[in-house]
């Protein structure tokens, strides 16, 4: 090869290896991120790819945790769990989603807690958005709950009409056996277990010498069968939107709690990815669902 050649053959080379080339390409699994928010549009194009079309929402709350939790406890939390979890089962992760439902702290400052309405369209739209950049498996994942009852709705609205992707719902916050248990009962609201968590996701934010300025306890303010179910029931018993006892919170339960949360959404992420059925149900159930005089046994 003569000279001129060799040297023509270099520059090419060093042209496709530049910074132009380089941001092209695909980066390496361990540096892209499973934030939303920080990927580049190319570098998100790659974690939908990579996530196999499974994203994550992290469902949170702002509202009262008793005297000595932040007012996002519960979106600190469940964001803490699912970027963890990402980062085990690649998913992106959407940025922080607090409009759930609040309504029974609306008397405690930070609160804020928005119409039934708005809730269930601004959730259609932000899945629909979601779905529209390739998310065709959405958890949500629940941080929060108040929501308990609002997200299994939403999930159920989802056969009104024909999506072209799924939402599941996550929600469960605590392993039912454990080596290590909380001791205090109840342990609801801004309690033991609630506390040990922000000890390992945000202790900076968490003001345990407050713990017992207020009283957690329950304080049975109605007289009802317990499966009579009235709006007001939360703040009949825990007025001050504190329902056990953080004092006796200590970073080894939160991070045995902590450890398990994050497996589960692991577990889940994974079973969402194998997941080919529900979408093909959902097709068939609508389609169905428009003709049920011609439905079949």
């Amino acid at each position: 090869m003569t000279n001129l050649r060799l040297l023509a053959l270099l520059a090419v080379l060093l042209v496709a290896s530049g910074p132009r080339a380089r941001s092209q390409a695909s980066p390496p699994p361990s540096s892209l991120s499973v934030h939303w928010e920080e990927l580049t549009a190319a570098d998100f194009s790659e974690g939908i790819r990579r996530a196999q079309g499974t994203c994550l929402l992290p469902f949170g709350i702002l509202e009262k945790h008793g005297p000595h939790l932040p007012l996002g406890t519960d979106l600190l939390d469940v964001r803490y769990t699912a970027l963890h979890a990402a980062e085990k089962e690649y998913a992106i992760v959407f940025p922080d989603y607090y409009f759930g439902q609040i309504a029974e702290a609306r008397h405690q400052p930070g609160t804020i807690a928005y119409s039934g309405e708005i809730e269930l369209a601004l959730l259609q739209e932000t899945t629909d958005e979601m779905a529209r950049n390739g998310c065709k498996k959405i958890i949500i994942v629940n941080g929060h709950g108040g929501n308990e009852h609002l997200l299994p709705y939403f999930a159920q609205t989802q056969l009104d009409k024909p999506h072209d992707y799924v939402v599941y719902v996550f929600d469960k916050r605590s392993p039912d056996h454990a080596a290590l248990m909380p001791k205090t009962s109840p342990d609801w609201h801004a309690g033991e277990s609630e506390t040990s968590k922000m000890l390992i996701a945000r202790p900076d934010t968490v003001h345990m010498d407050r713990a017992h300025q207020e009283s957690g306890a329950d304080q049975h303010r109605q007289n009802l069968p317990e499966d009579v179910y009235t709006g007001i029931w939360w703040y009949a018993r825990f007025p001050n939107h504190y329902a056990g006892d953080g004092s006796a919170a200590t970073p080894q339960l939160g991070q045995v709690q902590m450890d398990w949360w994050i497996d589960a959404v692991v577990n889940t992420i994974r079973a969402v990815k194998a997941d080919d059925v529900s979408l093909k149900l959902q097709s068939e159930f609508y389609e169905k669902s428009q003709h049920p005089l011609e439905t079949k046994p």
